[in-house]
């Protein structure tokens, strides 16, 4: 009956040691780079839907508002990932996004004119001596 205890308790020990499976945490719409690269300004709402899914979030105040979220935790240590991509139309055309992802600036700023004339460039403040 000792013997029996003393394995008794020997398992319990090791198995405090053992470490605890934790499941990956996934939610909300996986949006990439790819994704957001194939935006472009003036598209219609159900293009962008088509690109990018029916968004996480609508809001009933915001009906040009779609925002779309994304949480990813690998394990119950590691850091969490979190993205946000907001979509602004005006009208039923795509206007701007904002958030974490990176937009294609070229593609949403308005072309330059040929007669305008570039902006001067600052240069930088000089260091200070100390």
């Amino acid at each position: 009956m000792s013997r029996f205890v003393l394995v008794l308790c020997a398992a319990l020990l090791m198995g405090g040691c053992l470490k605890i499976y934790s499941p990956e945490v996934q939610q909300g719409n996986i949006v990439n780079q790819e994704m957001v690269d194939k935006l472009k300004p003036g598209m219609t709402r159900s293009q962008v839907r088509f690109v990018l899914g029916t968004p996480l979030v609508t809001d009933p105040f915001h009906a040009d508002r779609w925002d779309y979220v994304y949480f990813y935790k690998k394990s119950a240590t590691a850091d969490p990932e979190r993205r946000r991509l907001t979509v602004i139309f005006e009208g039923d055309a795509l206007a701007r996004m904002e958030g974490d992802v990176v937009t294609d600036t070229a593609a949403t700023q308005t072309p330059a004119r040929a007669d305008a004339q570039p902006e001067p460039q600052t240069p930088p403040p000089a260091p200070r001596a100390l």
